[in-house]
């Protein structure tokens, strides 16, 4: 049975639009997995330590056969193929997935939290879901569009390509 999930992408170091871009590849070549929705790309400053160039955001669906865990190793063998280095909490990193939402599950495992805790207080992330799905409701059915303005914006700005 195909599971719809929902991964936030970001990036600001070596080129973070390109990274993002070849992300996009690289999640429509995940096995057992096909990309079946993107957003635009946005910029945003960074969330944490400021001393870091903005960040570039963008969101994918995913129609995948992987369970969500399988999918997180997926997604963290992609971002080590970008060189991701993790040298501190909210720091600077050439490619970031995270798995926002996995169908309707609500998941509390030691190394997955779903939906992403942070999801609705991140203008980066709401803003492109919604752009995918205006009407998107969260697990515990409250829609998205009710936190497009409760959050922050991190100066969001979409982007031209």
């Amino acid at each position: 049975m195909s599971h719809r999930a929902w991964i936030g992408l970001g990036s600001n170091l070596d080129h973070p639009q390109q990274q993002v871009l070849n992300a996009f590849e690289g999640l429509a070549g995940l096995p057992l997995t096909r990309l079946s929705a993107r957003s635009p790309l946005y910029s945003s400053r960074p969330v944490g330590p400021q001393d870091q160039p903005d960040f570039v955001n963008a969101v994918v669906v995913l129609d995948t056969l992987l369970s969500p865990l399988a999918l997180l190793d997926q997604l963290q063998a992609l971002e080590q193929r970008h060189r991701r280095v993790r040298q501190r909490h909210w720091g600077p990193r050439t490619l970031d997935l995270d798995l926002l939402l996995y169908d309707e599950h609500a998941l509390n495992l030691p190394r997955l939290v779903v939906p992403h805790p942070w999801l609705s207080s991140r203008a980066f992330v709401v803003q492109p879901m919604l752009d995918i799905d205006p009407g998107l409701c969260l697990p515990d059915g409250l829609p998205l569009n009710r936190f497009s303005s409760a959050q922050p914006s991190n100066d969001l700005k979409r982007l031209a390509l």
